[in-house]
């Protein structure tokens, strides 16, 4: 009666066992998992109704030397289950060797790291049950073999380990070829009269296993490796006293040359001490780490090196060398995993203040970008990225613009429209490095399919047409071609007001290869006028995109990838030569990755595009060219002046406030606050003598009475400028600066003296006259 309320133990049992199974030997082997957690395992079965006495008595003895043997190559135990019926044996998740080759040879075969480190690890492990368990397996072969889930061989089958000296009690285990008559094979040619080390026959069935594994099963021809053939006859010698300890051996394979002497064991190695470690020593490995993933097999990167890259990143500080191995391990993860596993610690890298980790994310951003949502871009990691538009190293603020390309289609309206805009006007008007202003002027090109239309209607036209007014001739050209990319988005009316009279002055640019450029826009746009003249019933097809809401990027996809690229070795020039000054513009037109020629910044005539009202102010640029703030704020100042943003639609200067609204906050308010930081020091210096306003000139005295104050001077200018004399009324004009405020220091020094002066006599006469017990000081 007590066995009708008695509970089936199965079904209290942890894990839930699979349908799909194999044979192992007396054992079933089923795939599993836990029912808590889903983890995945391996359940080795045996059922004892099925089984013969001698059967039964391996399958109790393996289950009790698996419970008390534990070692990292050997098969982990993890729970087990005795019933009447049956005996379960829960382990690692693993596949047989057997099972393991097969599928690695349908893929190509497996390679020879992968079989030396897995044969380093058996060696281990015999060595362990012979020298320090003083243990022999007695069924050592490719069945007794499993491999887990990272590549990593265990040993197994432990139905026959006995003791050197044999069991204390008496009980003697069946032989493998008593239960398997094919195990004969694997005995060694003395086992009749025993002679020999204790180890003999271990080494022996060893030497089986490294045949089995190179050829397939016995006998068959050799196939292995040269560096492994002279340590193999010593396994299957002969002479059992010739045949060298497990431990002996691993050392021999292990020398200079040998079988196990490679990168893939020493990164195992390493990994398996790596807790033990000197910090130093985990950062050159890690930074060594990432040139021989490649040849590392996949299922050992996944489950082996990436563990230990996470646990580096989170507890040992290892930094930004983890990167680079990361992200290599990260191709072999499904989107799943990645999101698992991978995106986790970017986000938190994100927010280091680690400038080395900062900038290889942006460099490798291409590589992870795909899998991060937008919510997580815009708030955690967006407003971390945007620092670096502000970072004092130009090579950050440079890598901050380039990863705006891949990052621009996951910004909502707020970041995209608004924020980065503002970081854009400020870079394109006041970085010091040419570079980077061109590469953020491409940039804006390249992400213009993204922004609103309101956006592009108050943006596009005026940071391109700033951009033609700069002094390196690459941001110049990168105007030009921004024009180019994005004509679809502007109207008609824009392009023959706006687009083109800017366009013309560029073809007067001391550059050709930005001249050349200027001429195939303005060709480009003169035909889109010409159609819409001679049909104007398809001025809306030219027009249909100009109102357009965001969409993926089109014809702007390739249009500048030469400045993205190609910008970064200047950069790095004018880092090494002359970090933070604009007078590195030299480097910048003489660098050979840059196809343009010398320009204005080297022999002090004025950029095309100015307006000739102030045609001394580059001098001003040129001659200030130690002081970068002072640069900047100059060439600023030349472009403010020259009036192409006075009637910009997005500029929201307010008269006589200098400032914009909260809500207004953009590329007008960046540039309106530098223009009036530099229009009155430039109002109240002193024109060179001999120096004349353009302005004041009469450039056509036949038409003088017609011409009105805004008239455009430009090819005149140009044509009639003389670089030597400019040149030297740069040198002047420099003297004269700096003899003015020597002049103004020295008098601002003689008035100091005077008022301290005026301030000891006033203190002196109101002490009056000394008083009874006061001391008199000389």
């Amino acid at each position: 009666m007590w066995s009708f309320f008695a509970r089936d133990p199965v079904k209290d049992f942890a894990y839930e066992i699979l349908p799909d199974a194999e044979e192992s030997g007396i054992w079933t082997l089923h795939r599993g998992k836990r029912k808590t957690n889903g983890e995945p395992v391996s359940v080795f079965l045996y059922e004892l109704a099925q089984g013969t006495e001698q059967q039964t008595q391996l399958a109790k003895a393996a289950f009790k030397r698996m419970k008390t043997l534990r070692h990292p190559n050997i098969l982990a135990y993890v729970d087990g289950l005795e019933t009447e019926k049956s005996l379960y044996l829960v382990t690692e998740q693993v596949t047989p060797l057997a099972v393991h080759l097969k599928a690695q040879a349908e893929k190509g075969g497996s390679g020879e790291l992968e079989v030396s480190w897995g044969l380093h690890q058996i060696v281990k492990a015999l060595s362990f049950l012979v020298n320090d368990c003083h243990l022999l397996h007695n069924n050592l072969g490719v069945s007794a073999v499993f491999v887990d889930r990272a590549g990593e061989w265990k040993l197994g089958a432990l139905d026959h380990v006995a003791p050197e000296q044999g069991d204390p009690s008496g009980v003697s285990l069946p032989t493998p070829k008593a239960v398997y008559p094919d195990m004969e094979r694997y005995d060694p040619p003395e086992m009749s009269n025993n002679s020999g080390e204790k180890w003999a026959g271990e080494v022996w069935r060893l030497g089986c296993l490294i045949w089995e594994v190179f050829n397939g099963s016995l006998p068959r021809t050799s196939s292995i490796p040269k560096a492994l053939v002279p340590h193999y006859c010593e396994l299957v010698g002969a002479n059992p006293r010739a045949r060298p300890n497990p431990a002996r051996f691993l050392q021999n394979c292990r020398a200079p040359g040998g079988f196990l002497s490679n990168s893939f064991v020493e990164s195992n190695l390493f990994l398996e001490e790596i807790q033990i470690k000197e910090p130093a020593e985990k950062q050159q490995f890690f930074q060594d780490l990432s040139d021989n993933l490649d040849s590392f097999p996949e299922d050992f990167c996944k489950h082996k090196v990436l563990p230990q890259l996470l646990t580096a990143f989170e507890f040992g500080n290892a930094g930004a060398v983890v990167l680079t191995p990361l992200f290599k391990v990260g191709k072999f993860l499904s989107a799943e995993e990645y999101q698992q596993k991978i995106i986790p610690v970017i986000v938190k890298m994100f927010s280091s203040t680690d400038r080395a980790m900062r900038i290889r994310l942006l460099q490798q951003m291409e590589q992870f970008i795909q899998y991060l949502n937008d919510a997580a871009v815009n708030s955690q990691i967006f407003p971390h990225v945007v620092h670096g538009f502000t970072d004092t190293n130009p090579a950050i603020r440079e890598q901050t613009v380039k990863s705006m390309l891949l990052m621009a289609p996951k910004l909502n309206e707020t970041n995209l429209n608004q924020e980065l805009m503002r970081h854009f006007a400020r870079l394109q008007a006041r970085d010091e490095q040419g570079p980077i202003r061109c590469n953020t002027t491409v940039c804006l090109g390249k992400i213009a399919s993204y922004l609103n239309a309101g956006t592009r209607q108050r943006v596009l036209i005026s940071a391109f047409s700033r951009a033609t007014k700069d002094p390196f001739p690459a941001s110049r050209s990168a105007g030009v071609l921004g024009f180019a990319a994005t004509h679809n988005f502007y109207s008609v009316t824009e392009i023959a007001a706006r687009i083109l009279p800017t366009l013309c002055a560029i073809t007067v640019d001391p550059d050709k290869g930005v001249r050349d450029q200027g001429f195939k826009a303005i060709k480009s746009f003169l035909s889109k006028l010409e159609t819409v003249s001679e049909d104007p019933t398809k001025l809306a097809d030219i027009e249909k995109d100009v109102a357009s809401c965001a969409q993926p990027a089109g014809a702007s996809s390739s249009w500048a990838g030469w400045a993205v690229t190609g910008m970064s070795s200047i950069t790095s020039k004018l880092i090494r030569n002359a970090p933070g000054t604009e007078g590195s513009a030299a480097a910048e037109d003489s660098d050979p990755a840059n196809a343009t020629s010398p320009t204005s910044a080297t022999d002090g005539a004025p950029a095309p595009g100015r307006s000739p009202s102030q045609p001394s102010n580059l001098s001003h640029v040129q001659v200030g060219r130690s002081s970068s703030s002072m640069a900047v704020k100059k060439q600023s100042a030349d472009w403010s002046s020259s009036g192409w943003d006075a009637d910009d639609s997005w500029s929201n200067e307010k008269e006589g406030q200098g400032q914009s609204s909260a809500g207004e906050e953009g590329w007008g308010n960046d540039w309106a606050e530098e223009d009036a930081d530099t229009t009155l020091a430039n109002a109240t210096l002193p024109l060179p003598e001999g120096v004349r306003l353009a302005s004041e000139y009469n450039w056509d005295s036949s038409n003088s009475a017609t011409k009105g104050a805004n008239q455009n001077d430009l090819f005149a200018s140009v044509s009639q400028r003389n670089p030597a004399g400019t040149a030297a009324t740069t040198v002047r004009t420099g003297k004269a600066r700096t003899h003015d405020k020597a002049e103004l220091s020295k008098k601002k020094r003689e008035e100091r003296r005077k008022e301290l002066e005026a301030k000891r006599a006033d203190r002196k006469a109101a002490k009056g006259p000394l008083k009874l017990g006061a001391r008199k000081l000389d």
